[in-house]
């Protein structure tokens, strides 16, 4: 059968005028896809360079506005050389950013970013150890690099002295830890003079010690520590603008709060209530403290309940149930926190304070004795229910 008169335009005997218009189509296809590639060529050098002059614009911006800050040309720094001692310790592992933090808060160096420049310019600050030095306040960051690099500011032994300590329990720590003798220790707590003890103190090391960490030098006498422990205190009154004829007196209300409140949160409280009842001498406490702790002090103990003949004797002068005002001295160390309530109590009209959960330490403040009796009975419920904890534990004392 002929196929004359059937057309297919795929077919290869198609007439020359269709074959070129195919071929048209095809070309300018092409032309099309070499244009597109062309101008995305174009478009990705444009973008480079609108990008590359971004960035050379925006870090120009960030180099100026670096240089107009202030801290960029110039961090703060002490002059030096330095002022009170003062002992920090040094961690396994610690940068020379941790390192620079440890000394700002300790006031060694006014910054960190001082420290850290000092660091970094001191080739031999890599060989700085972990481990306890003897320093002084407001160092310049050179100087405190240096010192870290002295061996002899280096403490190879402390000497810890936890807060509320008394005289006697220190003594102990200065023989066990220092390996001081206890003649060389009673010489130095009898040298007033020697050991920088004010005259309000009158003559008794007692509340002076101040608690603290600090680092035994090789040669260190007990007379040297022990002086060190005075300075110490003195400088912390100082700081918390305490005059020196009320020295004395704030260190014998410190030691109370310190041995009374469970928690430094309950310190201005507590010295409230102590302010309270010293000026209360025609109201309910007759002016006095009624505080178990200045008790058991006076008969040599840190700890425990006074019994009720203990309790009425009236021989021992630091019974504040039969004795009013204050004790004859401080009743052990106490801490900064607690000088600073001492100083500045909290503003209230409590008279009584009773801990009324022993897991977490919640203590209520009273005014008035039987609001003071709600808040007993409180305790007397939760000793009901936690007796494993609460065994041994009497009724509190009227204060608390």
């Amino acid at each position: 059968m002929d196929a004359v008169g059937l057309t297919d335009e795929s077919s290869s005997a198609a007439p020359d005028g269709t074959r070129r218009r195919r071929s048209d189509r095809r070309a300018e296809r092409a032309n099309r896809k070499r244009r597109r590639r062309r101008q995305a060529v174009v478009t990705a050098l444009v973008l480079l360079v609108l990008v590359s002059g971004v960035f050379y614009i925006g870090r120009q911006a960030i180099t100026e506005i670096r240089a107009a800050s202030p801290t960029s040309t110039a961090v703060t720094d002490y002059p030096g050389p330095g002022e009170q001692e003062v002992t920090i310790t040094i961690p396994e592992g610690s940068t020379g950013t941790q390192i620079g933090e440890i000394l700002k808060t300790a006031d060694v160096v006014a910054s960190v970013e001082a420290f850290v420049e000092a660091f970094d310019a001191n080739s031999k600050s890599g060989n700085i150890q972990p481990g306890t030095y003897s320093l002084r306040t407001r160092m310049s960051a050179a100087q405190a690099v240096a010192g870290l690099l002295d061996p002899a500011s280096r403490s190879e032994h402390t000497l810890t002295i936890p807060e509320g300590f008394t005289k006697n329990q220190v003594r102990e720590r200065l023989k066990t830890v220092g390996h001081f003798s206890d003649t060389d220790i009673d010489a130095a707590f009898a040298d007033a003079a020697g050991i920088g003890l004010p005259e309000v103190a009158g003559g008794d090391v007692e509340g002076w010690l101040a608690p603290k960490t600090y680092g035994l030098q090789e040669n260190a006498t007990a007379k040297d520590v022990i002086a060190k422990m005075v300075e110490t205190t003195i400088n912390e009154l100082r700081e918390a603008g305490i005059s020196e004829a009320d020295y004395q007196t704030i260190l014998v209300k410190a030691s109370i709060i310190e041995r009374e409140a469970n928690d430094p949160k309950y310190y201005a409280q507590v010295a409230r209530v102590i302010e309270n009842r010293l000026v209360d001498t025609a109201g309910d406490t007759r002016g006095l403290l009624q505080m178990d702790s200045t008790v058991l002090y006076g008969l040599g103990r840190v700890g425990g309940i006074p019994s009720t003949a203990e309790l009425a004797d009236g021989e021992n002068r630091y019974n504040t149930y039969v004795h009013q005002g204050l004790p004859p001295t401080p009743i052990g160390s106490p801490s900064k926190a607690a000088i600073e309530a001492a100083k500045q109590p909290a503003e209230g009209s409590w008279l009584y304070f009773v801990t009324v959960d022993l897991t977490t330490g919640e203590t209520l403040f009273a005014s008035s004795h039987t609001e003071h009796e709600t808040n007993v009975k409180r305790l007397k419920e939760y000793c009901q229910n936690n007796q494993e904890i609460c065994s041994g534990t009497t009724t509190p004392s009227p204060a608390g």
